[in-house]
């Protein structure tokens, strides 16, 4: 019974369940004393919230990383952030693969569904592909920064390093820089003019946010562009645009406030690009979030629901989503049948699946907003920002996370599962699937706009 019960697992369910699993297992290993340095243990909601940060790769804390957690609480937290960042499903086949098992049909299967690969066929060697990129990438970053922090903090810098490569390119944004500067929740504003820090954090969450999809067609084909794949093209400009054009108005506008008169132009120029790569998705800031203006926190709300891209550490309704709105708005302009872009053509299905993508992340954004403003007192703009961080796994906040009640961080859970395993994985592992319709039903029109 149980093994035909098994067998109908589909994939969707399958993730849906591993991420669960993680999570309650980090959970429990966090409400141990030895994982706090009160010897008491965590409670379980602090517990459980952690570890659905962590594992979903979001980086929102109610408690100060290396001023609550003992370095056994650090190392769960980092072990949950490095298998939710390639994913349950990949390195459950990793460990089949280390032990010598043969990969199933079934393994494949669910494994093309977890990375969003375009095909089944060669995916066993693209986990060997995605391990050593993740590894390779993240050794290089740790070495970087332990070239900063091992003068400062001596053979500590060594943890320092390659816990904060790990979480920046698994995109989580945890950081142990608040027993450092003795105060919580400081993230990296005290290397706001190191460039060696801000960036290697920088490149590290870009290099983790393209999403290896991405890269392993980058690798295949080299600098020859043009055979490059239309979602590699247009992950690449879209993501390209993203991060400049937020970078140019932080830089000449934000940055010229009284607000930020203290900062060198060296500062201003690395703080500009710095705050328009950690919204997607990483949740670090070498800047007070709070005394941002509100255009400026506006655009970071906006930067954190669009996240980065399919198949990478990365959340948020994805970059190519963003590009299939851009290029319907273009289709209906030229009066044009079909999406296009790069000499291809999209099928209406990709539209479909955007439409329904961004509509359930809007509405979970706001209600989710609306029931904290509701609840805590606190203002809408607040709670959204809050709820925007959850729902792309960001970990950006503006202060108030700690202060939440337990039905506020409830929700905050549920979104940042909701952001991690995808929304229509959700959909398609809780609805039945309704199969082929036979016949279609009589069309009629509707005014838009």
């Amino acid at each position: 019974m149980f093994f035909r019960k098994k067998q109908q697992l589909t994939p969707a369910r399958i993730i849906l369940i591993g991420f669960a699993l993680l999570i309650l297992t980090g959970a429990v290993l966090l409400t141990m004393p030895i994982a706090t340095r009160d010897g008491q243990g965590a409670p379980f909601l602090d517990a459980l919230f952690t570890a659905t940060s962590a594992t979903c790769v979001t980086g929102l804390v109610v408690q100060d990383t290396s001023m609550y957690w003992t370095v056994f609480g650090q190392a769960v937290i980092i072990l949950l952030i490095q298998i939710g960042g390639m994913g349950v499903v990949t390195a459950a086949v990793t460990l089949s693969m280390l032990a010598g098992r043969r990969i199933g049909l079934k393994e494949r299967w669910v494994m093309q569904e977890s990375i969003s690969a375009p095909q089944m066929g060669g995916i066993v060697r693209r986990t060997r592909f995605i391990l050593a990129a993740t590894f390779l990438m993240e050794g290089i970053g740790a070495l970087l920064l332990a070239v900063r922090f091992v003068p400062e903090m001596g053979a500590r810098g060594i943890w320092y390093g390659i816990f904060h490569s790990i979480s920046s390119f698994c995109n989580a944004g945890f950081d142990l820089m608040g027993m450092e500067a003795g105060t919580p929740f400081v993230s990296l504003t005290g290397y706001a003019g190191d460039p060696l820090v801000t960036l290697t954090v920088a490149g590290l969450i870009a290099l983790g946010g393209i999403g290896f999809i991405t890269w392993g067609d980058v690798r295949t084909h080299k600098w020859h562009l043009r055979s490059y794949c239309l979602q590699t093209k247009l992950v690449l400009t879209v993501t390209a645009l993203l991060i400049l054009l937020p970078t140019l108005f932080f830089l000449f506008y934000e940055f010229r406030l009284p607000q930020w008169q203290s900062l060198t132009p060296g500062e201003k120029v690395l703080g500009a690009l710095f705050q328009s790569v950690t919204p997607r998705t990483a949740g670090y800031n070498t800047v007070d979030l709070t005394l941002l203006s509100e255009p400026s926190q506006l655009i970071i709300t906006m930067l954190m629901l669009i996240g980065a891209s399919p198949g990478s550490t990365a959340g948020g309704f994805k970059v190519t989503t963003l590009a299939v709105f851009f290029l319907a708005a273009k289709a209906v302009f030229r009066r044009k049948e079909s999406l296009q872009s790069f000499g291809r053509r999209l099928p209406m299905e990709t539209l479909r699946s955007a439409a329904a993508i961004f509509l359930m992340y809007l509405v979970l954004f706001f209600l989710g907003g609306i029931a904290i403003c509701c609840m805590e007192g606190v203002t809408l703009g607040a709670a959204l920002f809050e709820t925007a961080s959850a729902i792309g796994t960001v970990g950006l906040t503006l202060g108030i996370t700690p202060d939440l009640g337990a039905a506020s961080q409830l929700i905050l859970i549920f979104l940042m599962y909701f952001g991690r395993v995808g929304g229509l994985t959700l959909i398609y592992a809780v609805l039945p699937d309704s199969g082929a319709v036979p016949s279609q039903l009589p069309q009629e029109r509707i005014s838009v706009g």
